[in-house]
This record gives C-alpha cells, structure tokens and sequence, in this order.
C-alpha cells in the first residue's frame, strides 16, 4: 500500500471542459445561444465570376447573470459553445483547478467522502448509493443500518475515482475498492463500526426519529410488493441460462434478495459487476465473492489474494462484464438511480439477454439498429450514405470497441491527388470482402478522379487495447471522392473482419494474419488474442453469416423450401443491383403442418439496397424475383435456438415450441417499391471501365484522329469530360464548356484550374492547353464566340431536354455552331432490358397490344426520354440530311452485332463542306471562368 507524498499513481483525468467549468458556477443561469453565421471565402479560382458560399459556420452567445460574451465563428456548434464558456472563464479571472493528487491528498479525500456518505445530510439525497442507506435501516435484526462494502464500492463514482488515485490496480476488481474503503474507516473509528464478518459498514449514532420520519417516501403509484425477471447465468457449460423471478418488497433490501438466490446468507456475500450494456443503464451482474478471501486484516494480503477466485471461471459473465467472475451470476436490471428515490426496477428477459450477447458483436450491433435479427445481415460493402440504413459503420465500431472495453478507435484519413485514368487500365468491382480482391475502385469506391472531386481519401484505423497496446491497423489502398465515404468503408472492413475473426476465434496465428491481409488489416497476435481470449469458450450463435467471400450462401438460411410468388397484379417495377428496395415481412416460428404459427420478427417498412449484402441472403434471392405489389411466401432454416430466443417475446411459448423437434421459420414478403439505382453507379456495377469513362476514350479517339485544336462540350455540366481530357496527351489547345447550372460551373472551374496550374508546373506536361473558358448559357442559344470550333461533344445530355428541345438543339448547332465534328451520345432505351432486367416496352407499341408486357423504367429519373436504336438513328439522319454533314453510328458498353446493341449510342456528324463559317450573330452566353496559359506561366 502506498503512503507516500508523491504524485497518485491513478488515471490522469482530463481537467474540466470550460462548459463544466460555466455550469458548476452558474448552473441553468448560464443560457447559450448559437446562430449560423456567413462570411466571405476565397473561392480559390482566379477568375471565377461566381459568388462562392462558404462552409456553414456557428457563433455562440453566452448570457451570464453579469454579462455576456460572444464566440468566434466555428464549423461545430459545440466548439463554439466552448469557446464562449472558455471567453466567459478569462473574464470571470477562474483559475482550472488542477486535476491531480498525491496520494496522501487523495486518502484524506476518501476519508472526508466516507464520512459524508455516513452523515445525515447524504441520507435524504437521490443519489445511487442514498437509496442503499434509506434500505439499510429497513432490514431487520443484526443487519439493520448495516451497509455492504460493495455498495459503496459499486455505487459512488467518488470513492472509485479516489482509491485509482491511490492504486491504478483498483479498476479490476471491487474487492481491491473494498479494502481501500475498509483503510479508511478505519480513520472513522469513533464514528462507524465495521464488521468483518459481515463485510459492511455501519454509522455508530443512530439516525434521530425526527430525519428518518422526515425521508421521502415512495411515490404514491409505487407498488408495495415489487417482482421483476432476472436471468441466471450458470458457470458450467451444462446448464442452461434461464429466467428467475425476484421478488423484492417495500421491507427487503434488494441485494439481499439476490444473495439468497445466489445461495448466500445476505448482501454481504455479494460482489456487483459492471454496468453490462449502455453506462446509463441498471443492468449488472451479481455473483458471490469468494469465501477464502479475507478483507479487513490486511489490506496488503487483500490485495495480493482478491484475484484468487475459486470454483468454476463463469465464461459468459466474464464475457459481458470484462471481470473475472466465479460460479453462477444473476444478470438484473435493478437499483436506485439519480432521478427517483424509489427503487428502479425492469423485468430481463431471455430476450433482452441474448440480444445483450448479440451487441458484443458486429453484425449483431447492426442488426440491433436494424430490429432485424433474422432479416438483416451486416453490409459487405458501404455504397453510398443515402442507402445505408441503421447505425453507420464507424459508430458500430465504435460500439464494439466500448462493448469490448477497448480504446476509441482511431481514424485518420489523408487527402490525395488522383491518379489519372489510362487507356487500358481497368477497374474491377471490390467486393468488399477481403478475398477476390480488385485493383483499385469499386462500387462505392474510385481511385481514380470523377465528376466534380480534385482530391480523394484514404483512411487508415487503429485499434488499441485500454492500456494503449496496438491491436489492429487497418490501411486499404482504395481511395474515395468523400473523406466521410473513406472512414465508413475502412470501418466495414474492420467490421467484416471482427465479424470472421469472432466467429472463429481460435484459429491459428497464420490463418488469423492471413485472413486479416485479405482485408488490408495487420494484426498484432499476441495482444489480439488477450484481450478476446475469452471468446474461444463461448458458444458460437453464428449472429452474422461469416461466409466465403463472395459466396451468398449463409449457415442460417442455407435451404430454401417452397418458395412460391403469389400471382398478383404487379406494377412491372423489378429490383436490381444498386436498387433500394422496400419490402415489409414478418417472420414465423412454426410446426412443419403450421398448426401453430408464433410472430418472431417484422416490419411494415424495411428497407435495403439489392447486392450489398445487407439483409439474408435468401430474403434477398426472393425479393430479386419480385415485381412491386407483388407478395411471396417461403421457408428458411431454422436458426440456433440462442438466435430465435433473441427475437422472441413469449420465450417459454417458443421454447416449448422448439422442443417438439418440428420446427421451421415462415417468412412473408411484399415489395413495396424500388428506387432504381442512379445511372453513374449503374455503370460503374456493370460496366469495366464505367461507361462515362469509355466515352472520353472514344471522344479522344475522335481528337486524335482529327487533329483537331479546339474543343467545346455543350452541358458540361461540372467539367468531368474537360477534366479527363487533360490526362491524355491530344493536340487541342483551346477548349470550351457551356452549361446552365452555375453551381455545376463553379466546381468546374476549380478543378480545371487546379489541372492546369498543375500541367504547366510539371516538368513534362500532359497536354498542350493554352486556353479554357467556362460559359453560364443555354445550348439551345446561339452564341457566335463558339462559332467555328474544331469538335463538339454533347455526352448524356439531350435526354435532360424534352424531345423537341433535344431537335432544335441539333439544328442549331449544325447550322450556327457547325463545328467540324460533332459527337453526340444518349441512352440507349433498348439496352435498359440489360440493367434492369426486365422486358422492354418499345415506345411506339400500341399500348393495348403490350398490356402484359412489363416497360423498363428510364435510367434517370431526371431523364425526359430515351430513344431506340432506330429512333435515334432516324433523328441524326435527318439532322445529317438537313445541314449537310456526314453521321456514322457507334457506341460503348456492349456489342454492335449482338442484340440489344451498345447500352449509350453515339453519333458522330462530320461536316462535309470546310468553307469558314460567318458568324453574325450576338453574344448571349455570361463568361463564368477563363484561363490563359500566358497568364499563369
């Protein structure tokens, strides 16, 4: 035991936040008030004629009773608040106490609490250990006004904070608290007894009559016999968890309760575990201390002997409370908290217990922010945040981490230049998985430059343990346009990973590090398996599939019986990869005959994306078949009973159930409707390089061929083709863009900016570009400064204007433009059959005689038609005929001689007379951007 001067060899506790600071002064008198606040911002584009918004920025107000102050402007509302309360603390002239002890210090202190907790002034207080006091001299005969040591222990943050102070060791077990505790009552000899025999603590005075009259009472509603449920956790393998009902009325002291049911003569016999679950929450574990450990005689020898448990180690106790603990436990969510005087008690079902289990692991903690325990499975990959549901990937591992009683992991991410795409190069899809792994990219992921993004991300987690041992390092090499979509997929691969990792625990060192390199993740071996070195003696409830990568196949639901659609009206509307589907379901319990059916699981609205992995493999296979209204009826396998008892509400009705040996699982299903994917992340799915990707390679076949010096893109939109141009070395040296979203513009002028600067700084440059100009206009406008130039593009662009816009755009361009090219592509809608998998309806069918037929949808919904292979053909023919100019058809993503043709179809007009073109008509485009290599060389 120390008794030195020195510093405590406790925890260094951060000192208090100047918000804490603020409120221990004034209290609710302290009023905050945050406004959102504009200023002016560099948009970091010369040039660029376009007002720029800055970042959404906070100012916080703080009106104390004597004055007030104002904060700078800040991104977070909450560094704001803290430095109006950090502006209040320097005017007030508060001086932070310094949050360290020696631990001479530190034992006065836990003297002066101690003899706090014993005076009359603490008994009437609502506080978590008051309640205890209040109880105490309620129990009869030799036990009345006695308080266990491990209450106090338990109960008051004070204590446990001041006796880490004196020794770090005391966080690992209550009885090291409780010697701590027994040392210094020992200075309050005169004032408590202390019984060794009973391991508790009592105030020698009496409490006077008129301050035990004068206690608050239970509230009015509060019930004089109180029961609740409990669950018994055994320590040995045989036996089975199983509910207990305790019964606890207005005369008996909770704890004592629990101690008989343990087996044990009172209170005094017990030690409390940790809070298990949420911090906020009452549900602990209470087991017997060991009887050969004495406490009292010696601290010393206490302290050297409490580790020395003996009986059977209880495995799952251990698990869930991260101490050591022997024999068998009961698992209640019960005792006084600082809202009520009154006891707070809730029943624990088997229920909430296994889905207690499920939360320590990470497909369990995101089918528990799903409710989907059945339905649901944990994400093989992370698409895009407006199609994920249920608790995002970096806060389920930040769970798992607190679950686990791990350090918060770390993530830093570092912001890169693109490489530029090359001909040739290909981009496979990253399945997420670990194994089959792509170059770089995927279906969330790029590692390449896209529209409107300059920089991408890549993050990099690391996970310690509590004592800030390395555990794990996570380092993908994809990268990905948003710094947030970088965090939440490195998070998944960690996730992924954890997930096998638990499922089979005791697998060797090699086969742990090699399935971690298959996530980009290096393991430390050693210190992994310590801190989850409990995990090898548990029983496996396979809470996620843990299956091959790749493989759709899932231990659970591996077989699936009878699978009928129900012949319903449908609306034609089918899911695909990338769709986000919504369905509603219900799961069933049932005897092979179903003669009895019991609810286990549903909801009216679910919804998941089609090929992320985020729901059973099977439900999925199902809905993939359905058309919306549509409805389906099939059976799955039946799951470890551990699992249907984590979704069951009448556990002893499923139990019996589960015992006949008969049992399957029924699951209804309606698709209630389907959001088809967005038309980039369709190509990108299907297509290797993505479509966007292979019409630049066409239109820079075109530049070379042509030789051509000047080039304008009508809907440039944010500049993704002139962008991607200047990777390829071509002999266009003046290029042009029109659009008439000026946000759209603005980014475009900042990457290309950017690009350029870059080219002309780089010792051998890329392209040959003297000059770029970005135009705010409508392309159905003439305007004569982009009279005459070598190529026009206009890629995906006319199916965003109504059909007739999208022929007058044809005719002025070859007529008042009349470029020497003209390369024009658009969707082609014969092509859908392929993405959406479905048949398509010919728009110039008759109706009547198509009724049966299901119609593809647009691939956009922002798209006003798209046209047929001959319909487009017929629309660029006569365009060609009308203006004199050659057309010649071509495409990419498919095959020119296999049905159904190229899924984006391309005309490229040439112009057949190459007399100069007058141009004599006005101006009517708004320049937004101009560059000039003379001007920044």
């Amino acid at each position: 035991m120390e008794n030195g001067k020195g510093p405590a060899s406790g925890p260094k506790k951060l000192p208090f936040t100047p918000k804490a600071i603020i409120h221990q002064r004034f209290g609710t008198k302290a009023c905050y008030k945050v406004e959102e606040v504009q200023e002016a911002v560099q948009n970091g584009c010369p040039g660029l004629v376009i007002p720029q918004r800055g970042p959404c920025l906070f100012r916080c107000s703080l009106q104390l009773p004597e004055f007030s102050v104002v904060s700078e402007a800040f991104r977070r509302k909450k560094d704001a608040e803290q430095s109006a309360a950090e502006k209040a603390i320097q005017q007030l002239g508060i001086q932070p106490k310094e949050d360290t002890l020696t631990v001479e210090q530190a034992w006065d202190e836990l003297v002066g609490r101690l003899s706090y907790l014993f005076s009359i002034e603490f008994l009437p207080a609502i506080h978590p250990l008051s309640g205890h006091f209040r109880a105490a001299l309620a129990r009869e005969g030799h036990l009345n006004g006695f308080i266990p040591l491990v209450a106090i222990a338990t109960f008051d943050a004070k204590i446990n904070s001041l006796c880490k102070y004196i020794s770090s060791e005391m966080e690992s077990s209550p009885l090291l608290v409780m010697s701590l505790i027994i040392e210094a009552a020992k200075r309050l000899e005169d004032s408590l007894l202390f019984s060794e025999e009973k391991l508790s603590l009592k105030r020698l005075a009496p409490h006077p009559p008129e301050i035990i009259q004068s206690l608050p009472k239970n509230e009015p509603n509060f019930p004089e016999s109180i029961s609740f449920e409990a669950i018994r956790v055994p320590s040995s393998a045989e036996k089975t968890v199983e509910p207990v009902i305790l019964n606890a009325s207005s005369g008996n002291y909770y704890l004592d309760v629990i101690a008989k049911e343990l087996g044990v003569e009172d209170a005094s016999k017990v030690l409390i575990s940790r809070t298990i679950g949420k911090a906020s929450s009452e549900t602990r574990l209470y087991f017997c201390a060991p009887e050969s450990t004495p406490i009292g005689s010696s601290s010393e020898l206490c302290m050297k002997q409490a580790g020395s448990f003996k009986g059977y180690v209880n495995t799952i106790a251990t698990y869930l409370s991260g101490q050591e603990i022997c024999g068998d436990a009961i698992l209640a969510s019960v005792g006084y908290t600082r809202k009520s005087t009154d006891l707070f008690y809730e029943d624990l079902s088997l229920r909430a217990y296994y889905r207690i289990l499920a939360n320590k692991i990470p497909s369990g903690i995101y089918k528990l922010s799903r409710e989907a325990i059945l339905a649901a499975e944990l994400p093989t990959a992370f698409t895009t945040r407006s199609n994920w549901r249920g608790s995002f990937p970096r806060d389920i591992l930040c769970t798992f981490c607190r679950q686990h009683r791990l350090s918060e992991p770390v993530f830093s991410s570092d912001s890169i230049e693109p490489l530029p795409d090359l001909p040739g190069r290909k981009r496979l899809r990253d399945t997420s998985s670990g194994e089959n792994k792509t170059n770089e990219g995927g279906l969330a992921a790029t590692a390449v430059a896209q529209e409107g993004c300059n920089l991408v991300y890549r993050c990099t987690v690391k996970i310690y343990s509590k004592c800030q041992e390395l555990i794990l390092l996570c380092s993908p090499k994809e990268s990905y346009k948003k710094q947030i979509d970088a965090i939440h997929s490195t998070a998944l691969k960690v996730l992924s990973w954890l997930d096998r990792f638990l499922d089979k625990v005791d697998m060797s060192v090699e086969e742990m590090t090699s399935s971690a390199k298959g996530f980009d993740i290096l393991i430390y071996p050693q210190q992994l398996v310590k801190e989850f070195t409990l995990c090898q003696t548990l029983p496996k409830y396979q809470w996620g599939s843990a299956t091959l990568a790749g493989s759709f196949v899932c231990p659970s639901y591996s077989n699936v019986q009878n699978n009928t659609l129900e012949e319903e009206l449908s609306s034609g509307t089918t899911p695909s990869s990338g769709s986000l589907v919504c369905v509603s379901y219900k799961i069933y319990l049932a005897t092979e005959r179903e003669c009895i059916m019991e609810h286990l699981e549903g909801s009216e609205e679910f919804e998941f994306e089609i090929g992320s992995g985020a729901v059973s493999p099977v439900l999925e296979a199902v809905v993939t078949q359905m058309s919306v209204d549509q409805s389906a009826c099939f059976t799955m396998e039946l799951p470890a009973k551990e699992i249907v008892l984590a979704v069951a509400h009448d556990s002893a009705n499923i139990i019996s159930l589960l015992s006949s040996g008969t049992c399957l699982m029924k699951c209804e299903v309606t698709l209630l409707r389907v959001t088809v994917p967005l038309e980039d992340r369709m190509e990108q799915a299907l297509f290797s390089p993505p479509l966007s990707k292979q019409r630049v390679e066409y239109a820079v076949q075109h530049i070379r061929e042509s030789c051509a010096a000047s080039l304008v893109d009508f809907g440039c939109g944010s500049g993704s083709l002139l962008e991607s141009l200047l990777a390829y070395q071509t002999s266009l040296e003046k290029i042009a863009g029109v659009d008439i979203s000026q946000r759209a513009l603005a980014r475009a002028a900042k990457i290309l900016h950017s690009k350029l600067n870059g080219n002309i700084e780089a010792e051998q440059p890329i392209n040959s570009i003297k000059s770029a100009i970005l135009y705010d206009g409508s392309i159905l406008t003439c305007d004569s400064r982009l009279c005459g130039y070598d190529i026009a593009t206009c890629l995906e662009v006319i199916e965003h204007m109504e059909e007739h816009d999208a022929c007058s755009f044809g005719d002025i361009v070859l007529s008042s433009f009349c470029p020497q090219i003209l390369i024009v592509s658009t969707p082609n809608y014969e092509y859908n059959v392929i993405l959406q998998k479905s048949t398509p309806q010919y728009q110039d069918d008759d109706p009547d005689e198509k009724s049966q037929q299901q119609s593809c949808k647009f691939r956009n919904h922002d798209h006003k038609f798209e046209w047929t292979r001959q319909q487009f053909c017929q629309w660029a023919s006569e365009l060609a005929l009308r203006h004199n100019y050659d057309v010649e058809f071509s495409g990419v993503g498919g095959e020119p001689n296999k049905e159904p043709g190229f899924a984006s179809q391309i005309a490229v007009f040439r112009r057949k007379d190459s007399s100069p073109v007058n141009a004599d008509f006005t101006e009517h485009y708004d320049v937004i951007w101009e560059w000039s290599s003379s001007n920044n060389s």
